[in-house]
């Protein structure tokens, strides 16, 4: 009896992985890539789904691979927008079952970046605020008629003159102006490309020492290639030996 009991389990074992080996024979995979609907562009994180519950995302070149069993059908969503169901048996070419969905996709047009050029910056910036850059603090101007020889006041001139709120406001952004183009104009010339190399610095070294070491608008504005170039060799000698810029000034001016 006990003998019957044990070949019952040997034979029930038997069976079972037999079913189980003979399952997971039919499974293979079906590969492919994933086109809008004029079929020039791929297209990525569409999901692919299989009626036996499996499911993959494209890839960023629209291509998938999915496993599948004979009695399977697989199809495709995007959006939220499912296709129709594939039976696989009718797939002809497992290996590159290629498709495209009825959606198209948007391409942008072709943007053309400018290399910065600090001159036509400049030029630009003073024609945007033009007058703010020509503005003048008022002061009584006299004026003479032309019907006599009668001397006055200028009535516009008197009505600036006391307009004092407006006055300083136009004054600051003036100055905020003048400091931001002298400030462009020395990152012109005090540039990374070329301090990185004289010094051979990068990173962290070369940010520091840029900010550390940059070199006053008037110096700037007069030195010379060499005399600037000289500069900064001079002042990456101080930077590796720890000394602050401010005696590197005072020899420049001397």
């Amino acid at each position: 009896m006990q003998l019957q009991k044990f070949y019952i389990l040997i034979l029930t074992i038997t069976v079972f992985l037999g079913a189980s080996l003979s399952g997971n024979a039919q499974l293979f995979k079906i590969n492919g890539t994933v086109y809008d609907s004029s079929r020039l562009f791929t297209m990525d994180a569409v999901t692919v789904l299989s009626t036996s519950g499996r499911g993959v995302v494209t890839n960023s070149d629209g291509k998938y691979s999915i496993e599948v069993s004979e009695k399977d059908s697989i199809w495709f969503s995007y959006l939220n927008k499912p296709t129709i169901k594939y039976p696989v048996l009718k797939i002809a070419n497992p290996m590159s079952f290629d498709i495209s969905i009825q959606i198209s996709v948007p391409v942008m047009k072709e943007v053309k970046l400018k290399l910065k050029n600090y001159k036509q910056d400049s030029i630009q910036n003073r024609t945007d605020y033009a007058k703010i850059f020509n503005y003048q603090k008022p002061g009584l101007k006299t004026s003479t008629s032309s019907f006599g020889a009668g001397v006055g006041f200028d009535l516009d001139e008197i009505i600036n003159v006391f307009r004092f709120k407006r006055n300083r406001s136009i004054a600051s952004f003036q100055r905020r102006l003048l400091l931001e183009e002298q400030d462009n104009f020395v990152a012109h010339r005090f540039n990374k490309a070329l301090v990185r190399r004289l010094t051979k610095l990068t990173g962290n070294a070369l940010d520091s020492f840029m900010r550390i070491y940059k070199p006053p608008f008037l110096f700037t504005q007069y030195a010379g290639e060499y005399e600037f170039q000289l500069y900064i060799k001079k002042a990456y000698d101080r930077y590796l030996k720890g000394l602050p810029p401010e005696m590197l000034y005072k020899e420049e001016e001397e």
